[in-house]
């Protein structure tokens, strides 16, 4: 039986474009559309699709309204955003995720691009990865609202001694698919005091890790930005790959590491890369790095943990299978034998903090 997705945007020609791109694929089908919020709110009360694409902005409700209004009345519903590449869009789609989106793709600039390959594979690649994923409903029971804590995630308890008092410690984290929402389950809740920076790498374009970073570093104790050429790591500090740069570490003479960004082609068409970020610091200064792999389709970071675990001491944490909304990512990296700890989202932050300690 073919999965039965719901088109919801103001655009006659979008719907339309969107409804052909979906009915392409043999395990879809998209007949039923919605030109507003309203409309799909109506609608969304007495069917469950298995999918709904939802646009941004439209007239008398807008998709971040409608999130809010399914949360509100507990309406479960498997929501990929459709956003465009602004800046205002880009925060609004961070947000969403919050609300419960489980994912977007970016809109098309024009007909051109609706109609071109780039969307098509875009579009039905996050499709069929977040619907044949037997968690993401179970998943949507959880209303995250941050900055207030998630019931389910477990308070952080410091370490009455710094682990390994003196050692020199990096977390390197990557996730792909469903990833800005898991993050908002593991990042606000590291301490200020974590003895050791982080480097994260999360799949997205350009602007929307800006705004993820910004949206996390207004929720969180511990310092969030997007990682710029030349930063310098410090302990406490979260540092994001922007999209479309890859992320290297560098290790100065002087013993600090700092960041490198480069324009190198996509590797298997992303940038930024976590491979390349976790190759980088093959060649650091830290005496040991706890890799943090969490939700996301693919394979990407498995490459590149195990290329560093031939010269560096490294502690592997996975996201289990069941907490994933997408479990690619941590699975590959689990059937390589390389991971030490399997943990649900929710123990995510105190795993981390157990490993690095803090100041």
């Amino acid at each position: 039986m073919k999965k039965n997705i719901l088109v919801v945007d103001d655009s006659a020609l979008m719907r339309r474009l969107i409804c052909d791109i979906i009915n392409t694929d043999s395990t879809f089908q998209a007949t039923d559309v919605c030109r507003d919020g309203q409309e799909a709110y109506e609608r969304l009360k007495k069917v469950c699709y298995d999918a709904v694409i939802l646009d941004v902005n439209m007239p008398r409700m807008d998709g971040l309204e409608l999130l809010e209004k399914l949360q509100q009345e507990n309406i479960k519903a498997t929501i990929i955003m459709v956003s465009t590449l602004t800046v205002k869009d880009a925060d609004v789609t961070i947000r969403a995720m919050e609300l419960g989106a489980i994912d977007f793709v970016t809109k098309p600039c024009n007909i051109i691009e609706a109609k071109g390959e780039d969307f098509k594979g875009s579009l039905l690649k996050v499709l069929k990865a977040v619907v044949r994923s037997d968690n993401t409903k179970n998943l949507l029971a959880t209303n995250t609202k941050v900055p207030e804590r998630p019931a389910a995630v477990k308070p952080v308890r410091l370490p009455r001694k710094t682990v390994g008092k003196g050692a020199n410690r990096l977390v390197a984290l990557a996730c792909s698919t469903g990833g800005p929402k898991a993050l908002q389950s593991v990042i606000p809740y590291l301490p200020d005091n974590m003895d050791a920076p982080m480097v994260l790498v999360q799949h997205m374009p350009m602007g929307f890790t800006r705004s993820m970073a910004d949206r996390l570093n207004e929720v969180s104790k511990i310092t969030v930005k997007e990682a710029e050429e030349g930063d310098v790591l410090e302990k406490g500090c979260v540092y994001i790959a922007p999209g479309g740069k890859h992320m290297e570490v560098q290790k100065k003479p002087d013993g600090r590491h700092v960041v490198r960004l480069n324009d190198e082609p996509a590797i298997g068409g992303l940038r930024p890369c976590a491979n390349v970020t976790y190759e980088s610091l093959r060649n650091s200064g830290y005496d040991e790095i706890v890799c943090v792999v969490l939700t996301g389709m693919g394979a990407d970071g498995t490459g590149g943990i195990l290329s560093l675990k031939q010269k560096k001491n490294i502690h592997v944490i996975a996201q289990d299978a069941q907490s994933c909304i997408v479990y690619g990512m941590p699975k590959a990296i689990a059937e390589a034998g390389a991971v030490d700890e399997v943990v649900p989202l929710t123990e995510v932050a105190q795993t981390i903090i157990k490993n690095v300690g803090v100041q």
